[in-house]
């Protein structure tokens, strides 16, 4: 497991065969993808408790804390998925999940996006 993981946000769809080099990702206008430590600190377990070891075949899990990006100084166009990465440099790094948000988002100048606790879900299919 990676000691940090990386939340980018991209503009098109990504693939299995996306990697962090590949993705249709937001650039410039300040952008820059957001660490996470995969840590049962910053995800909630595969329970649905704000902390704890996973267990059993759920799967699933939502972020703790906001996941914050930082405030457009340009235009981010219309932002309709994130990929998760095993580096924090943009264009770099594999892809390690990826998916489309429930609803795009435009990003103009002087907006910041955020997740908000729980917002951010990953499923894992066993």
């Amino acid at each position: 497991m990676p000691a940090t993981i990386a939340i980018a946000l991209v503009t098109a769809a990504s693939s299995d065969s996306s990697t962090g080099a590949t993705i249709s990702e937001v650039t410039g206008g300040s952008y820059a993808r957001q660490a996470v430590s995969p840590s049962t600190a910053n995800w909630q377990s595969t329970q649905g408790t704000a902390s704890g070891v996973s267990t059993g075949t759920g799967g699933s899990t939502n972020n703790n804390a906001t996941i914050t990006f930082p405030t457009s100084t340009a235009d981010w166009g219309t932002v309709t998925g994130v990929a998760i990465c095993d580096s924090t440099t943009t264009a770099a790094g594999n892809v390690l999940f990826y998916g489309a948000l429930t609803a795009n988002k435009v990003v103009s100048n002087g907006d910041t996006f955020s997740f908000q606790s729980s917002q951010l879900s990953v499923q894992i299919d066993n």
